[in-house]
């Protein structure tokens, strides 16, 4: 019961969602196959419809499965993920630190910062532990606190310090204080060192933006894996146009070898185009491409071959 309603209940429409590409090219080739071999499409060209006039239900069909894609990648999808990702971390999938455990530096609020020399994820500790606050506009340092480890406390959910040394300044005063422990609450908790790559495709689209934000402001290298969810969600929705004139266009001649001919040379495109996609996304990982360039590039380079098939697409 747990399988079926928990996992499967989020899994099923995370994998038909991110599949549409195909299954719109399959189910457009198949159609326009069938009136090709019937020699609809001829009939319908000689009297007088023009290849343009024959796009539009094609196009038509295209925005309603766009605005459906859409609306499921941005709302229905990412609350179905949040069961999905519980039972794999619950019964597949340990919990993976995607952060760098060594050296790590946060900018965890306007003008404050937190640097890290090693993390241990077996005793939620930090160690070598440095918290720097910045006056925002002068740019001077108001405040520094060093301290030889810091562990995570659930029961205030803070950080203990231990062995601290904290420099407090005033204009050209100083005041200096140390001490053995000392309790601390910052914008910044034990859960940021274990967020897994795939927590980002159960956030809602607010959610992903204000952790993009965040993020951002820490300066996270992991920022890279919600921009694109971010841009994937809006981008692959839209490859419902491209596809569809694609498909049509290529299928559109009658062929020898018929229906099963295109359909073919559809699952090879779709394919492809689904290879493309994860493809795109190392282009973000290794640094050569930013995000949202990266997302749309399928469809740019897509949408000129869709562009080709429908300048040679019997008129």
């Amino acid at each position: 019961k747990e399988i079926i309603f928990e996992y499967y209940g989020g899994f099923i429409p995370w994998i038909l969602n991110s599949f549409s590409p195909l299954f719109v090219f399959i189910a457009a080739i198949f159609f326009t196959s069938q009136l090709a071999s019937h020699s609809e499409i001829i009939a319908m060209l000689t009297s007088g419809v023009s290849f343009k006039r024959l796009l539009v239900p094609y196009m038509i069909s295209a925005a309603v499965i766009c605005v459906f894609s859409l609306v499921m990648g941005l709302y229905i999808i990412p609350p179905a993920n949040q069961h999905r990702l519980d039972f794999e971390n619950k019964y597949i999938k340990q919990q993976r630190v995607i952060n760098e455990s060594r050296n790590l530096h946060y900018q965890i609020a306007p003008g404050q910062f937190v640097y890290i020399e090693q993390f241990s994820p077996w005793a939620n500790t930090a160690y070598r532990f440095t918290l720097e606050t910045i006056d925002v506009e002068s740019g001077e340092l108001k405040s520094k606190v060093s301290a030889e480890s810091a562990v995570w406390d659930s029961t205030f959910s803070g950080w203990k310090l231990h062995n601290y040394y904290e420099r407090n300044f005033y204009g050209e005063s100083e005041m200096v204080s140390a001490g053995r422990v000392k309790d601390t609450i910052i914008d910044l908790t034990v859960k940021d060192f274990y967020r897994r790559k795939n927590i980002v495709e159960s956030l809602t689209q607010k959610d992903l933006n204000e952790m993009i934000e965040t993020q951002k402001m820490r300066g996270d290298a992991t920022v890279k894996y919600s921009l694109i969810e971010k841009h994937n969600r809006i981008a692959m929705p839209f490859s419902a146009f491209v596809l569809t004139l694609m498909a049509v266009a290529l299928s559109s001649r009658k062929k020898r070898g018929g229906t099963g001919i295109n359909i073919g040379i559809g699952l090879a495109l779709s394919f492809s185009y689904i290879l493309f996609q994860r493809f795109s996304q190392m282009f973000v990982h290794t640094g050569i491409m930013a995000p949202g360039l990266a997302m749309w590039l399928p469809n740019f380079i897509y949408a000129g071959i869709a562009y080709v098939l429908y300048r040679i697409a019997p008129k």
